[in-house]
């Protein structure tokens, strides 16, 4: 049985540490959180000789070992706990070419805490292009490590790298620079009291706590008294570390590397002057956006149709095959129906993880991150909150989940709370019927219809209430998060088809196998409140045929209104009837209580619920709108659907969190059921209100 290493990939953001780990795994990986947080856990496994595997873990990027952020935190934490399962016995320290100076950084903050290292210079197929030329052996000597000079894309060095990582135990530990040096008297100090303790793992322990705030690990005995140093001097002695350390780098390049800059070719300078200008990069950035939006609601519509399709089918089929009965029912009504509510999203999840893959891989999205986060920042935003907001109008589902990328967990938070407020594609059966109902066919200076705008006025309204509820949750949140605006401009590159591909597959398969149980479970239970009732629910055929006999209805009325007063009296009937109290003020009755209900599991619901109350059946939806627009409050004697309940109903569906898997994947990604229940309830609330002062100001 082969033998396994532990193995730490270790970098800065844009260093093409995710293609380095995703060369080395392939598909052999998963991905989670890690335990208690919400920061991203890839690891996998590579076979490095026939008696020796490699787990490897993908750490999240960071600039330093000074963490000011969670992700960054973690990346420490791991490396000060020898008792960690996933401590490594060699850390990959992956750079790029043309950053050396700031990557290496890291990498001499690694060799000090006598992990064994490996330097890994990617990108190397751009050394031509960028005229530089590089002393690997005297590096080495430097470095006190060994280096592997990769390219990721044209896969070369790899085969290098896994000789390197199976012979680890060969590397040296000596650290590169002696870091007490910047303050002899205090590390002197320090050493005395901990003589059996690492020097700069103590110096990391105690620097950390003011970087970040108190941590919880396992404390050093007596290392409470190096703490109370005031902050400014541990602060200013981390800024003596880090110029010490950027002169020895320095040294050790220029004996090393050569830059030929009159021979160097650039383009990106003159593409970020375009991308980045500040009209025509709001242009560009908003014309991008119309196309993958455009692409991901015509792209997605017929793989969504036909999983739609597929799926009803599949029940119809099994209803037929399958012997009659609660069993049959439960498959072909409840799991089915469940399963394909969580296969319909895929495609959709996989068009946008696709769009976003390309642009973070051709290096744009941080030139959009740039150009937004001014905007954005005054609402407690971030620049990068932009493309889950936008992509919310096709889906809130992969919209919370494309957040990951913001580093900020406030930012992260508010984003994730208040994406569900931009309208998503789901609302708009609901939309569009009522607004044919309420809204007349009429044209504005002849040429825009009044409908169309309301519907417009609708999707403005989403982006208007997000933008307003984030300004709100900035200034109601009280959590500690550094905000401080840092991004890299990395260079333009080609995508690589592999990182792209095991992107989308890995986003994908993460949000089917972690949100798809719950949207099941909820599914089967809303198909039990849906089928079984008490009483009258049980005589429901008696009852209609005799209530019938005389109107000598066709077979297929008779079992549509069977259908209808089995709902009516059903559980979930029950509890439309049980609020109808409450909904009434909003100019509702139980049946568009029931409908509200049952939209719980998907919005779109909404339209066949009351297609099924108002005894349609498998009619056209023009029937359907006829059969509303028919039907009359009994109290007023006026239309249930009138222009005030019409728009009271909008509004309602405007900012309700009426969406089964949007709170799915919200716990999800908080790792908490807290805030979406929370956003539950304030949405609902602000729904309700709404709903409310519209109907009894129109009325």
């Amino acid at each position: 049985m082969a033998r396994q290493i532990n193995v730490a990939l270790i970098g800065n953001p844009n260093t093409g540490k995710t293609s380095v780990f995703n060369r080395l795994t392939g598909l052999n990986q998963k991905v989670g959180n890690y335990p208690g947080i919400t920061v991203e856990k890839k690891e996998g496994v590579c076979k490095l000789t026939r008696t020796l595997k490699a787990h490897i873990l993908d750490l999240p990027g960071t600039y330093s070992l000074n963490a000011s952020s969670l992700d960054e935190n973690v990346v420490i934490e791991l490396l000060l706990n020898k008792n960690d399962k996933d401590f490594p016995d060699v850390a990959v320290v992956v750079t790029e070419i043309e950053n050396l100076k700031r990557n290496l950084l890291l990498f001499t903050q690694i060799k000090d805490l006598g992990i064994p290292a490996i330097l890994v210079i990617n990108m190397a197929d751009r050394m031509k292009r960028k005229a530089i030329s590089l002393d690997i052996e005297k590096l080495e000597q430097r470095m006190e490590t060994r280096i592997a000079l990769i390219s990721s894309r044209k896969n070369e060095g790899f085969e290098n790298l896994k000789e390197l990582i199976a012979n680890y135990t060969s590397l040296s530990v000596k650290p590169c620079m002696n870091a007490s040096a910047i303050a002899p008297e205090y590390f002197n100090r320090l050493k005395k009291a901990f003589p059996n303790q690492d020097l700069y793992k103590l110096w990391l322990v105690i620097t950390q706590d003011v970087n970040f705030g108190k941590l919880e690990r396992k404390e050093v005995s007596g290392i409470a008294t190096f703490k109370t140093e005031s902050k400014s001097t541990l602060k200013r002695l981390q800024q003596k570390e880090t110029i010490a350390r950027y002169k020895f780098i320095n040294e050790a390049l220029k004996e090393t590397m050569v830059i030929d800059t009159a021979n160097a070719k650039d383009l990106r300078s003159r593409m970020d002057r375009i991308l980045t200008h500040k009209f025509w990069g709001y242009v560009i950035f908003f014309g991008i956006l119309l196309l993958i939006f455009q692409a991901i609601f015509d792209w997605s519509s017929y793989p969504m149709d036909f999983i739609d399709s597929s799926f009803a089918s599949l029940s119809e089929w099994l209803k037929n095959t399958l012997p009659a009965g609660d069993f049959t029912n439960l498959i072909a009504e409840g799991i089915v129906p469940g399963l394909g509510g969580i296969v319909i999203f895929i495609p959709q999840i996989a068009f946008l993880f696709l769009f976003i893959s390309i642009l973070e891989e051709t290096g744009y999205m941080s030139r959009v991150v740039f150009l937004m986060d001014k905007v954005m920042r005054r609402f407690g935003l971030s620049g990068k909150s932009v493309v889950p907001l936008v992509s919310g109008t096709a889906c809130a589902i992969p919209a919370i989940m494309a957040t990951r990328n913001i580093e900020s967990w406030k930012e992260r938070l508010i984003t994730i709370l208040v994406t569900p407020f931009t309208t998503c594609s789901a609302r708009l059966p609901v939309y569009l019927i009522i607004i044919a109902l309420v809204i007349p066919e009429q044209r504005i200076l002849g040429i825009f219809s009044l409908q169309g705008l309301t519907l417009m006025f609708l999707y403005l309204l989403g982006f208007a209430a997000a933008i307003l509820s984030a300004w709100l949750l900035n200034k109601v949140l009280k959590i500690r998060s550094k905000t401080f605006f840092v991004v890299e401009m990395p260079n333009y590159k080609v995508p690589l088809p592999k990182n792209v591909a095991i992107t989308v597959v890995e986003k994908t398969k993460s949000f089917v196998l972690g949100a798809g149980k719950i949207i099941l479970a909820i599914s089967i239970i809303l198909w039990v409140l849906a089928s079984y009732g008490p009483g009258d629910f049980n005589r429901a055929e008696e009852i209609v045929t005799a209530e019938s006999l005389s109107e000598n209805l066709p077979k297929s009325e008779l079992e549509t209104r069977i259908a209808s007063y089995k709902l009516e009296h059903s559980y979930i009937g029950i509890i439309g009837k049980g609020i109808e109290p409450a909904v009434r003020p909003l100019g509702y009755d139980w049946k568009i209580g029931i409908a509200i209900v049952s939209s719980f599991a998907a919005r779109e619901v909404f339209v066949g619920t009351l297609a099924t109350i108002y005894s349609v059946g498998s009619e056209e939806e023009e029937t359907i709108k006829n059969r509303m627009a028919a039907e009359v409050n009994p109290v007023l004697g006026t239309p249930r659907f009138n222009f005030a309940s019409g728009v009271s109903l909008l509004l309602f569906y405007a900012f309700a969190m009426q969406c089964m898997s949007t709170l799915a994947i919200v716990k999800r990604e908080t790792n908490s059921w807290k805030w979406p229940l929370w956003q539950l309830i304030v949405m609902s609330a602000i729904a309700y209100v709404v709903a409310l002062g519209a109907y009894q100001i129109l009325s």
